[in-house]
Formats: structure tokens, C-alpha cells, sequence
């Protein structure tokens, strides 16, 4: 090691070894300590590059793999090296040549400005150790010492942390302990090294250490479908898809071309129990013929009815690829179009009596409305003008909602008619809209947006989940309830996968200010799109004011958002502002998906010591919601 560590030296001193004060080996010292720097900087690059192919995935194998990086490159190596290039002044001044050549020896014993003979000054001085526990000059010079010996050491350990934390970026923080706590081991263990020299080297270290952030920048992190596959688990059942009662039921002349299912006849089961009138139905029991043994439910094998019926549950976006939705897109209120005639609505018979509009649009007037049947208010969006295409867009915005299980999401109770005009009866959340509530001078927090981030975030993956696409998030489609919850309403442009886009001949879908690039050029929408609009919403949310920013008129808003002109309102100070940025990128691949967003937003809640549920505004009293304007477009 210690020829190894002289040819250390030597190079250095070749490539910088002015002869100036305080001397040409001081100077190849600290060089020396430059390229030690570079150490550690070249193991977090290659925990980097690993990522880009590894993402999150932190298995055994790839922790084995950084931790030998990080002891090697970090600890192992640079504590060797520095040992070395001390044992090699040791060496010369005991009268040795410690590895370097007879001209390289001679002229260590140049005297230069306030260090003197250089082989005495860095070969024959005491040891770190000596230097902090057992002082021997005066208060200043300790003091220098010190600032030398646990200063820059301290600020080398800093930048080797920033390092880690920038090889580790979209991802926990905890593997990059990995780089760094083998640099803490290895600056405490340099207390046997020589105190001039270590000073030296560290101080060429540093400026090591802060430059190597320059090329982790440049390598970056690693791509959000990367990070997003790593969260993926494969199932070990293969890939299932979904069934609905839809799909078992067949039409007149319509023959199934599936295999048979080795399960008992529907006809073999138990029949109903025994009805005695004036018996509570607790009492009732079955013949006597029927009667089993209880068995825990657990153990109980599914009957061929529930075995039939889809599973209960709700859809789990980080375990499913968002960027392809489902073929069925859930559960329908009626019939497909593709597999029956044009299904007809039931009049609403008076059923539900209007109370005011709350809004209008190009396609239909949503009122406030009581169901006189249920005694509950309901919101009810009519077609201004029934025809085909109306009706049909009508029916999909019905499939789309239905399809949709979500606390967050706006629900579907039934599809009428009413003289002559068609109208889907929704849920009616009493409250404002987030475009209300959310001024230039009074944006909302990192907390309430975080809480808002993940909340919609979780609407759309699972509308999404169900094969549906929203294609108008925007602030007046988030409603805050008087609880200060947020809700997504407004399916009303809505479309499942392998619907087609039904609207007039020029009729703008989407809202300008709040459109994706892609779509505004006239692409597909997708979900990355859906992403994009959310983003969109949650910037507005911290800023008051669409990413774009604000133009005259429609048109020039849609020629912005087409040709993809830079961002120019987003937030400046929000912690939330790195991963806005990216999910407000131009190109849909390159965007973090919902299921990273929720990701992100659960950790930063998490780390920040706030609970993921919890209203994203302070409640609204039900007199403002009153005062609020109901009439306005929407």
C-alpha cells in the first residue's frame, strides 16, 4: 500500500506542484486530497446509475451491491490512500524513500514561507490525535488546528451526505446511509493520520466533494415508470381479469364459446328456509333434510352465486399500471349499446321536483332537486337538446360515473326522462368549489395541498382503475364540502376506454387553462393526461393562478396550451414545487404517475408529522355556501 499510496503522491505532485508558498508538496498533498474526493463522488454516481434500472427496488442484492460500493469506494480506499500518503512523509523523514524517487526525495528539502523544510513540516509533526486530545501550542493555533482537523472534515461529511440524497432522489432516503456513515467511519479513523497532512487533504476534499454534485445532477434520477415498476409485485396467480354479472348474462341467439367450469349446478342448491308467519326471522329454520354443521366462514367454500359475483373491493393503484386501462369499464346501469338496442330512460313520473339550477354548460343544466320518492336532494343535469348525440353522450357520462366507487368521487343514482329530455340524477354535494375558495391572495398551504394532491389523486386511479377518463380537472370540478373534504364531480366529458368522442364539430373539450399539451394538440387523452390536469389544479391551488397562466380568450388559451409555451406561475416556495414540475412535464411519459403522486404526498405527510385524513380546507359555514353564486357556467 505504501508504493501505491507514493504513486498517489508523485501524480499528484505532477499534475499541480507549483513551487510557491507554502510548497510544491503541500500543493501535490492537497491535489492528493482532490482526487481522494472523487471517490466517493464515483460510488454514488454508479448508485445512480443502478437505480436507473432498479428504481425503489430495494431487495438484498441490490442493498449487498451499495453497501460494497460505499464500503470500497467511500471507506475502504480513501482511508488506505491516506494512510499511505502519511506513511510516505513518515518514511522520508525517517531518511526512506516511502515510494517516490531519488529527485522527488531531494527536493522535499526546499524550505518555503512559514512551513519551512517541507519534509520536517509534513513527515515529522504529531498526529491528528495528539493534536485535538493533547494540545501543545497556544489558543489560536489549536483553534486553526481545529478548524482544520474537525471543520473541514464536517463539511466534507456534509456534501458526502447531499451526495447520498441526490443519488437516492425519487425514492426513500434511508439506503444513502449506505455512502455516507462509511465516510463518518472513515474521517474518524484518519486520527492516526499526520496533522498537517490530513489538513491538507481534506482541504483539497472539499472543493472535491462540492463539485461532484455537478455530474449527479447531470446523471439524474431515475425515470418515474422505472420508480413506479419497482413498487409493482407480480402476481403469482398470473393476471385475472375482472368479471361482472354483465358478462354471464347472454342475449337471444347469442352462444358462448367458453370452455366448460367444473362446478355444481346452480339447481343443486339448499333451498330457502322455511317461512312461518308470526315467527321472527332469527327463528326460522331450514328442513330438516338442509341442516349442516356450522363451519367458520373462513373455511367455508364459496357457493357457485358468490363465486360468480366480482370482488368487492376497491381498485389498488400501486399494484396496477395506470398507463393501460381496463377493457370492461365496470358495472352499467343498463344495458351496452354494442349488445342491445338504445336504451330507453324511465320517465321520472314527478318524481323529482326542481328547486334552481346551480350551473349550465354545452351540454345540459344541472339542477337542485328533491326526490319526492326518497325525500332526499339530489342533483339532476338535463340535455338542453335531446338528439342522438346528446343522449348518447348522456348515457356515457351514466356508464362513467356508475362505474366509479370513491368516497371522493360523485355518485350516480339513476337516469331519467322528462319531457322529452334525458337527466342523470347524481349525488349533490352541498359546498364550494375549489376555484371559489382559492384567490391570488390566499392560496392554500403545503398541508391542505398535499391533502388535496392525494385525495384526487386516489379519485382518478380508481376511475381510472374502472376504464374511465375524467378529461376536465380543473378547480370548479373539485368541490370542498362543509367539512372542508374535496370532492370530484363533473364526469359530464367523461369517456371509458373504446367509447368513442362524441361532441359537435368544433366543440373544445377540456378547459384551456387546465389541458394538457398532448390533448390540446389533438392527441388521446390518457391518464397521464387526467395527471397533468390535477397538477395543474394543485398549482392553481398554491398560486391562484393556472400554470400558464391566464389568456384573453378561449382560443389563445388552447394555441398556449397546444403548443406547450413554458410555465410561468408556478409556486416558488412550496415543498411540492420538485414534484409539480415533473408532473407538469410536457412529454406523459416522463410524468409521475397517481399512484407515485399518492406515494410522495403519504411519505411528505408522514415525514412532516401530519395524518393523510383530515380536511383540505377549514370547514365552510353553511351561510357562505348559501351567499355562493349558483348560476354560473360550468
Amino acid at each position: 500500500m505504501l508504493e501505491i499510496a507514493g504513486s498517489l503522491l508523485s501524480l499528484a505532485h505532477r499534475i499541480f506542484g507549483p513551487g510557491l508558498c507554502p510548497g510544491d508538496w503541500v500543493w501535490g498533498t492537497i491535489t492528493a486530497g482532490l482526487l481522494l474526493g472523487l471517490l466517493p463522488v464515483f460510488a454514488a454516481l454508479l448508485v445512480s446509475l443502478v437505480r436507473k434500472g432498479t428504481g425503489n427496488r430495494y431487495d438484498v442484492v441490490t442493498l449487498s451491491v451499495f453497501g460494497v460500493i460505499g464500503f470500497v469506494l467511500v471507506f475502504l480506499v480513501p482511508w488506505l490512500l491516506a494512510t499511505g500518503v502519511s506513511e510516505v512523509f513518515r518514511s522520508v523523514f525517517r531518511g526512506e524513500r516511502g515510494g517516490l524517487s531519488a529527485n522527488e526525495v531531494a527536493s522535499m528539502s526546499d524550505g518555503f514561507c512559514m512551513v519551512g523544510d517541507q519534509r520536517t513540516y509534513l513527515g515529522g509533526g504529531p498526529t491528528v490525535y495528539d493534536v485535538l486530545f493533547h494540545p501543545f501550542s497556544g489558543p489560536l493555533v489549536t483553534l486553526v488546528r481545529i478548524g482544520g482537523l474537525v471543520v473541514l472534515p464536517a463539511l466534507c461529511a456534509l456534501f458526502v451526505i447531499i451526495q447520498a440524497r441526490i443519488a437516492m432522489r425519487r425514492g426513500p432516503k434511508w439506503p444513502g446511509r449506505l455512502l455516507w456513515i462509511p465516510f463518518v467511519l472513515f474521517a474518524v479513523l484518519s486520527v492516526a493520520i499526520e496533522a498537517n497532512v490530513a489538513t491538507y487533504l481534506w482541504l483539497g476534499f472539499l472543493p472535491a466533494s462540492v463539485l461532484g454534485l455537478i455530474p449527479l445532477l447531470v446523471v439524474g434520477a431515475p425515470a418515474w415508470s422505472t420508480v413506479e415498476r419497482s413498487y409493482q409485485r407480480p402476481d403469482p396467480a398470473g393476471p385475472q381479469q375482472p368479471q361482472h354479472p354483465q358478462s354471464l348474462q347472454q342475449h337471444p341467439g347469442q352462444q358462448t364459446h367458453q370452455p366448460p367450469v367444473n362446478r355444481p349446478p346452480i339447481n343443486r342448491l339448499p333451498p330457502p328456509p322455511t317461512r312461518v308467519a308470526g315467527m321472527p326471522p332469527q327463528q326460522q329454520q331450514r328442513p330438516p333434510q338442509q341442516m349442516r354443521p356450522p363451519q367458520p366462514p373462513a373455511q367455508r367454500p364459496p357457493t357457485p352465486v358468490e363465486a360468480l359475483l366480482p370482488p368487492l373491493r376497491d381498485p389498488v393503484p400501486d399494484r396496477t399500471p395506470l398507463a393501460q386501462l381496463a377493457k370492461d369499464p365496470g358495472p352499467l346501469p343498463f344495458a351496452a349499446a354494442s349488445a342491445a338496442p338504445r336504451p330507453t330512460a324511465p320517465p321520472s313520473g314527478g318524481r323529482f321536483q326542481k328547486i334552481r339550477a346551480l350551473g349550465h354548460g354545452g351540454f345540459g343544466t344541472v339542477w337542485l332537486a328533491k326526490d319526492t320518492h326518497l325525500n332526499r336532494t339530489v342533483a339532476v343535469k338535463m340535455a338542453h337538446a335531446p338528439d342522438h348525440e346528446t343522449e348518447q353522450r348522456m348515457m356515457r357520462e351514466a356508464r362513467a360515473l356508475a362505474a366509479v366507487h370513491h368516497p371522493n368521487c360523485v355518485r350516480v343514482y339513476d337516469i331519467v326522462e322528462d319531457q322529452g329530455e334525458l337527466g342523470i340524477v347524481m349525488e349533490y354535494i352541498e359546498g364550494d368549489p375549489l376555484a371559489d375558495l382559492v384567490a391570488p391572495g390566499k392560496p392554500l398551504d403545503d398541508l391542505a395541498t398535499a391533502r388535496l394532491w392525494m385525495t384526487m389523486a386516489g379519485a382518478l386511479s380508481a376511475a381510472h382503475a374502472r376504464g374511465v377518463l375524467h378529461r376536465d380537472v380543473k378547480p370548479s370540478n373539485i368541490i370542498l364540502d362543509p367539512e372542508g373534504t374535496a370532492h370530484l364531480i363533473d364526469f359530464g366529458i367523461a369517456r371509458s376506454q373504446g367509447d368513442s368522442t362524441l361532441t359537435a364539430t368544433g366543440m373544445m373539450v377540456g378547459t384551456p387553462d387546465f389541458l394538457a399539451s398532448e390533448t390540446a394538440a389533438g392527441a388521446t387523452a390518457t391518464p397521464a393526461s387526467d395527471a397533468w390536469q390535477l397538477a395543474a389544479t394543485v398549482s392553481f391551488a398554491l398560486t391562484g393562478h393556472p400554470p400558464r397562466g391566464s389568456r384573453d380568450n378561449a382560443m389563445a388559451a388552447l394555441m398556449a396550451a397546444a403548443k406547450g409555451e413554458p410555465l410561468t406561475h408556478l409556486p416558488t416556495r412550496s415543498a411540492h414545487r420538485a414534484l409539480l414540475i415533473a408532473s407538469l412535464d410536457p412529454m406523459p411519459g416522463r410524468r409521475p404517475t397517481l399512484a407515485v403522486v399518492q406515494r410522495e404526498m403519504s411519505r411528505w405527510l408522514a415525514k412532516s408529522g401530519h395524518a393523510e385524513e383530515g380536511p383540505v380546507t377549514s370547514p365552510v359555514g353553511r351561510e357562505i355556501i348559501e351567499q355562493a353564486d349558483r348560476t354560473r357556467r360550468i
